[in-house]
């Protein structure tokens, strides 16, 4: 650490962005995303057994992952959902505060977060292309942000991926999904994505970011705009995940 970062960490110590409390000495060198050892011990994982699609973890602790019964019923047009963690507890309070409150600074330790799980799930990342689910332009003038962009944008750098926000757009302003049943979800969000430019998508492997993973409509209805523009494989990367199927 140089002179001027040691007089701004005094001046400024860091300070955990889900609790605020300030980090230690060996805190702050162990993180890459600026979180205290407690909110990091608070964070619920995803384990294995799930599913092979979905990404729904199973109740038992033991057996092989394998596909559930719904995407065996009907496959998604994704090939694969993944999150690190549940939706609950201190990750949960954090990103609603991220995506309704605005509070942007959690961009790098939320972001962080997702791509270190990326960089391990995803081979040879830089055939990719990062695409974040839309917002669609009238929710964007509202909130001021795309949360899914935020994310993209991280993981996309530091996968080394190239980024693109402007080839799958949200054709229809839609309901806020938070508090629809299940199948209200599905209906309000069908045929309310659209892509833009074929030519970039067609061919290639997409990384599709959003922020959490409920029913899983929005992404199958992004996947499926995707993948008759040409898309050949689309793993969706979602930092959360409820345990709705």
């Amino acid at each position: 650490m140089n002179l001027l970062s040691q007089l701004i960490a005094i001046i400024y110590p860091p300070r955990c962005h889900i609790c605020g409390r300030f980090l230690s000495a060996d805190e702050d060198r162990a993180s890459s995303h600026h979180l205290c050892d407690d909110c990091l011990g608070a964070l619920t994982p995803i384990t294995h057994p799930i599913c092979t699609v979905c990404g729904l973890p199973f109740s038992t602790p033991k057996g092989q992952d394998h596909p559930c019964e719904n995407c065996l019923r009907k496959k998604p047009w994704y090939d694969s959902v993944r999150a690190p963690y549940l939706y609950s507890g201190p990750l949960m309070e954090a990103i609603q505060r991220f995506k309704y409150s605005s509070e942007t600074q959690l961009t790098s330790s939320l972001g962080t977060l997702l791509s270190s799980f990326a960089k391990e799930l995803v081979p040879n990342p830089q055939d990719f292309l990062t695409v974040p689910v839309p917002l669609h332009t009238r929710r964007l003038r509202e909130r001021g942000f795309s949360q899914s962009l935020l994310l993209a944008k991280v993981v996309a750098t530091d996968l080394g991926t190239q980024l693109d926000y402007r080839s799958l757009i949200r054709i229809r302003h839609t309901r806020a999904q938070t508090g629809l049943r299940k199948e209200e979800r599905r209906k309000n969000v069908k045929d309310a994505f659209s892509v833009t430019y074929p030519e970039i998508i067609k061919g290639r492997k997409i990384l599709l970011v959003d922020d959490v993973f409920t029913t899983g409509y929005t992404l199958n209805e992004c996947a499926r705009s995707l993948k008759k523009s040409g898309a050949t494989v689309i793993i969706c990367l979602t930092l959360a995940r409820t345990l709705v199927d």
